[in-house]
């Protein structure tokens, strides 16, 4: 818990909120690379082939630019942000909760999509997507998106479960055992947007419109809500390995998760599989972002047109198991992916996906909406037991 008490005081900065957001120096032309790069991403988004020997788009990239990569991997939002406070980093992958309030905090720079040639393939509803581009500026270049779904063991569950319940609200389980101790939740403040998503479909007379703006009266149930479900949830995950050993070790019945546990489960035959519910899903569109005080400028662009790259996508989109930023990815032959798969992961649902954002006092919906420091407080007090 304590990433998110050290990056309470940079979001309280960082959430007066975005239409500070100011035009800074933006880089005109790039240069020899500084011989090195230094990347906060999430796990499993920075591949040399030290998992799997098949997933590398790091070497090729070091050995044809000189930029030696250091990746530091962060498990929550909040990590990456508090992370990109502290500085010393060039670029970080970024989902929609994180990037704003970068934007806001002045702690990413403004992007030259001219220098990035291969922007033109990007997916046309990612390119200017609001958790990057903001008041008519790119401060990033789409990497992946995909849901939050819900993986549950196929020896409980014979069939797909076709609502969030099963890790919301104590029940006995298909297999006649109570769900209390062998469910999840994820241990980061955005959960409360998993709520709030459950709510929309069960509690149609609270009137929410989006999860991520919530009224005191909305955010009120949504916690309820929660903590209902401490009741029930065995462990609140962010890291994802240590999930997917829950999965394989300690009995796990069901979790929300993302695609990339999925995958790595499936591939060590643990017999899980995933779905979305009736309720829909939360889910995440994340933007490579470079810091505003870069110390390796160049590296940064070749490595945003490095991430365009077709294969890279490709193979990503495999290896995490959710959708490439460049759609030709799908169908073009140069890495592993195939429409198929890309079908499977959900290519056609970017509609149903709640994507990520972060949640503002001035929201859109209506007059007021609970800002996002108080969801790190609350949700602190709900896995507490508050």
């Amino acid at each position: 818990m304590t990433h998110y008490l050290k990056s309470s005081t940079a979001l309280l900065m960082a959430l007066t909120i975005a239409g500070q957001a100011t035009a800074q120096t933006m880089v005109t032309e790039i240069g020899d690379g500084e011989g090195q790069l230094n990347i906060v991403a999430w796990p499993g988004y920075l591949e040399r082939g030290e998992t799997s020997p098949d997933f590398d788009w790091i070497t090729g990239f070091e050995e044809a630019t000189g930029c030696m990569v250091n990746v530091k991997t962060a498990n929550t939002s909040d990590e990456m942000v508090a992370l990109m406070n502290e500085g010393g980093f060039d670029l970080v992958t970024a989902s929609g909760d994180a990037s704003l309030r970068m934007v806001a905090g002045k702690r990413v720079q403004p992007i030259n999509i001219d220098l990035i040639p291969s922007w033109s393939t990007v997916d046309d509803r990612l390119k200017q997507a609001p958790w990057h581009y903001v008041d008519g500026i790119h401060y990033g270049v789409p990497y992946m998106w995909g849901p939050n779904v819900l993986m549950y063991s196929t020896e409980v569950f014979p069939e797909a479960p076709t609502s969030w319940d099963v890790v919301f609200k104590p029940m006995d389980l298909p297999d006649g055992q109570p769900n209390e101790g062998r469910v999840q939740a994820y241990d980061g403040p955005i959960h409360i947007a998993d709520a709030a998503n459950y709510l929309m479909f069960h509690q149609p007379e609270l009137g929410i419109v989006s999860p991520y703006e919530l009224n005191q009266e909305q955010y009120d149930a949504a916690l309820d809500l929660l903590r209902g479900q401490r009741t029930i949830v065995s462990r609140y995950w962010h890291d994802a390995f240590i999930q997917i050993d829950d999965f394989k070790n300690e009995g796990m019945a069901a979790s929300g998760t993302w695609p990339f546990q999925v995958n790595l489960l499936q591939g060590d035959n643990t017999p899980v599989a995933s779905t979305i519910p009736q309720e829909g899903a939360t889910g995440w569109a994340d933007s490579t972002m470079m810091h505003a005080e870069a110390d390796n400028p160049n590296c940064s662009y070749m490595w945003m047109e490095h991430s365009l790259a077709s294969n890279l996508q490709a193979d990503l989109s495999v290896w995490f198991g959710a959708n490439p930023a460049v759609p030709a990815a799908c169908t073009d032959g140069r890495g592993m992916q195939t429409a198929e798969g890309c079908t499977k992961n959900g290519l056609d649902d970017f509609e149903r996906i709640k994507f990520w954002t972060t949640p503002v006092s001035a929201c859109e919906s209506q007059g007021e909406c609970v800002p996002y420091y108080r969801w790190v407080s609350d949700y602190i007090g709900v896995i507490g037991g508050r």
